[in-house]
């Protein structure tokens, strides 16, 4: 049970601070929700925390079958302590909120593919909106993927299946609980989810995300010191 419960806040910690920058999905949440009202604001945050879980599993399903080589291991502590330096430099030097959508996707390429997406799918409901919003920005996989590794790897997740579980479940709720607050917000009015409370929360992931890589880095130096001392 201890492990299980390990899982289940290693997630929801891992899913909030995922959830916080400012990109696509909350501004189109604040935005909806400031014209239309709380529910679809809610639902855009439903789709796109639908679709953060499912990568989030498909992250923890592929790494599983590299779990334990140690070569592969090595290099995923080595790449994450790189990408949570990226992150945490990309969200803290973040100026506006209008400058947000450009950083938080990054490429042309993720553009293109939420053009076809949304050719494809015609997304009419909020829920599919904020689905395929989360479903175009590959770089969401990309940060499960270092993540699921490191977790399991340092045994915050546990790597049988309640785990991984407890874990998603987790990440969803994190994940939905901050979208309705932003919807509950954005549709109130209310100051504390304004641009510059959101951008601050932004900021702050930024500290977090760089906190946690000067720890991960001195976890390396420490392996490293180990080897040369054997």
């Amino acid at each position: 049970m201890r492990e299980v419960i390990l899982s289940g806040l290693t997630g929801w910690i891992s899913g909030l601070l995922l959830s916080i920058p400012v990109g696509p999905v909350n501004l189109t949440i604040m935005n909806e929700a400031a014209r239309w009202g709380f529910r679809r604001g809610w639902f855009i945050g439903l789709g796109a925390a639908c679709m953060e879980v499912i990568y989030c599993g498909l992250a923890f399903a592929g790494v599983s079958s590299f779990f334990g080589q140690p070569l592969v291991e090595s290099f995923m502590e080595v790449f994450s302590f790189l990408f949570l330096v990226f992150l945490g430099l990309k969200f803290l030097l973040t100026r506006s909120v209008e400058t947000a959508p450009r950083v938080s996707r990054g490429s042309r390429l993720e553009q293109r593919l939420e053009a076809r997406l949304e050719a494809r799918f015609h997304p009419h409901s909020a829920f599919m909106i904020g689905w395929i919003r989360t479903l175009a920005n590959p770089g969401v996989l990309l940060f499960w993927i270092i993540l699921a590794g490191n977790f399991m790897a340092r045994g915050w997740v546990d790597p049988g299946w309640p785990g991984k579980l407890a874990c998603l479940l987790g990440v969803g709720a994190a994940t939905l609980g901050w979208f309705t607050a932003l919807s509950w917000g954005a549709s109130r009015g209310m100051g504390r989810l304004s641009e510059p409370a959101l951008l601050k929360m932004e900021r702050a992931s930024g500290v977090v995300l760089l906190l946690l890589a000067a720890i991960h880095g001195a976890h390396i130096a420490w392996q490293l010191a180990g080897l040369r001392h054997h």
